[in-house]
């Protein structure tokens, strides 16, 4: 395998002032998170809103454009030996932590080694066919496999595995070091300060690795709960820049038709987020595939997408999105079919009681935002139809974390990144090892044998024609089981006033670094 090229630091910049708008310092971005993350610390806190701030924090080895290829980030080049079993990179120079110590190849080690190995489930399945992993030099980490592994480089985003200095966390509870609430990166932004309930601040590194940047002199990200508050404060511009649940998809068509808004769905290639309900196995009669497959029939998929999310996004097929390696698209999910559905819930033995209803069963709505109000309210209508009673329960962010992940729910609402590729973030929502009380893990309980032996199958395989093989199996059981209700690709929109440049550069989009973002 061919080693990466070294491409220019400022490449970004370079295609900024090519096109005549030249880079200015200085300003600061006033911003919205919503809702507002429990802490900043990527890698002990993998929910959205932590992975947008904390990667303005935080920095990856390397960053993904939007055909998910790699590209450098702390990482200048790196190298594949020919059997797949070696990694080497060479890292920038002269790279500091915000607290002026130097970041070199022991950290690296110990982020990959260690840190991610302990905090980070999902990381954890990958990192551990790591035989071994040193530093040769300050400046050069080689990591040699135990087998090879196809998709290793997709593992070093910032979202995924941010490089920690060793020297806070090293022989400290991960969790609970002080660095988890004052975090502490090679970001170009570094925490400044925190009012709960009001604001988040971050401000310029002076001593960042890349000269000149960042050209930002702060972000200010506000904590708006209300809707239309957010949308007001972009209107009226308070704020410059929006994303992810921050404007409900009912307000998007309005911000395209103002003159100075750029609204943006590009930037979520790496993620591929994929919307679901979630059934609890453990529920009867949930544990029912004829059930969960008259549930499905009972949603219009299309409806969601068009209605509620105003085209912003498109109706899920079945477990992949379709920015993921391996999708295919004829492993689909049962279509939109009432009459159908009734038929199978008689079949199951659940008849229709006096007031029409076949079971109750309740929903625990996701708490971000109006739009998934409306969701809840749009599946209550959709079961009903068939004679299913929905009952849906509202709560806050942090119950609804502690609640799914402790498995008290019946049904509820999650979407999760896929990361390019099915062994990084599709299989943990489906094999049996992964069923543990950890939020983004296999919550809803779903056990099937041979769908884990061909994920398996799908990890080890380095051919990619044999993965294509394995996943499209696998896809085709996963529709046949219905493990979870598959509602929607999801593509966020980001909305920012045109004075704002290189705000979607990359295949992670408002989850980069911003370092090289201005205001015109």
């Amino acid at each position: 395998m061919a080693a990466a090229a070294v491409l220019p630091v400022l490449w970004r910049v370079e295609d900024a002032i090519a096109q005549g708008v030249q880079p200015k310092r200085g300003g600061t971005l006033n911003s919205i998170v919503n809702p507002e993350p429990p802490i900043l610390h990527v890698g002990i806190n993998n929910q959205a809103p932590t992975l947008i701030i904390g990667g303005k924090i935080f920095q990856g080895l390397l960053r993904y454009d939007a055909k998910l290829n790699p590209m450098p980030e702390l990482a200048k080049s790196w190298e594949v030996s020919p059997d797949g079993l070696e990694y080497t990179f060479h890292l920038q120079e002269n790279v500091k932590f915000h607290d002026g110590k130097p970041m070199t190849a022991d950290d690296v080690v110990f982020s990959i080694m260690k840190f991610h190995m302990e905090v980070s489930p999902r990381a954890r399945g990958v990192f551990a066919r790591i035989k071994e992993g040193v530093a040769v030099n300050p400046t050069t980490v080689k990591f040699v496999l135990s087998e090879p592994f196809e998709p290793f480089l997709l593992m070093f985003d910032n979202t995924v595995s941010a490089i920690v200095p060793k020297h806070l966390f090293d022989g400290q509870d991960y969790r609970q070091a002080p660095a988890v609430q004052k975090p502490v990166g090679t970001g170009p932004f570094k925490f400044a300060e925190w009012q709960r309930g009001n604001f988040i601040r971050l401000e310029r590194f002076d001593e960042y690795w890349k000269p000149g940047q960042p050209y930002l002199d702060a972000i200010i990200y506000r904590v708006v709960p209300d809707s239309q508050s957010r949308r007001l404060a972009l209107e009226s511009g308070q704020v410059q820049l929006t994303q992810s649940n921050d404007i409900e998809p009912f307000d998007v068509p309005q911000m395209r038709a103002r003159p100075n808004l750029e609204v943006k769905t590009t930037g979520w290639e790496y993620m591929g987020p994929l919307m679901w309900m979630d059934f609890n196995h453990r529920v009867k009669p949930l544990d029912d595939v004829r059930v969960r497959r008259a549930l499905t029939m009972a949603v219009n998929r299309d409806f969601i997408a068009q209605r509620l999310w105003f085209g912003i996004g498109k109706p899920a097929t079945g477990p992949f999105h379709s920015a993921t390696r391996f999708y295919d698209a004829s492993a689909k999910a049962p279509a939109y079919n009432v009459e159908a559905a009734k038929k199978l819930l008689d079949e199951a033995g659940l008849k229709p009681n006096g007031q029409g209803v076949r079971f109750t069963i309740k929903h625990l709505s996701l708490p971000y935002g109006e739009v998934f109000t409306r969701l809840g309210e749009f599946l209550r209508q959709s079961f009903r139809q068939v004679g299913v009673d929905l009952q849906l329960e509202s709560v806050d962010v942090g119950t609804w974390s502690q609640r799914t992940a402790n498995w008290e729910f019946d049904t509820t609402i999650n979407y999760l990144y896929q990361y390019g590729d099915p062994t990084l973030g599709v299989e943990r929502s489906y094999v049996s090892t992964n069923i543990k009380k950890i939020l983004f893990s296999n919550v809803a309980g779903y056990e099937n044998p041979k769908v884990d032996d061909l994920f398996k199958q799908g990890r080890d395989a380095a051919d990619p024609k044999v993965r294509q093989q394995v996943f499209s199996e696998v896809q085709k059981l996963l529709v046949e089981d219905v493990p979870l209700l598959w509602l929607m690709e999801m593509s966020f929109p980001t909305i920012y006033d045109k004075k704002l440049n290189n705000v979607i550069t990359s295949g992670s989009g408002v989850h980069a670094s911003f370092d090289d973002v201005f205001l015109a």
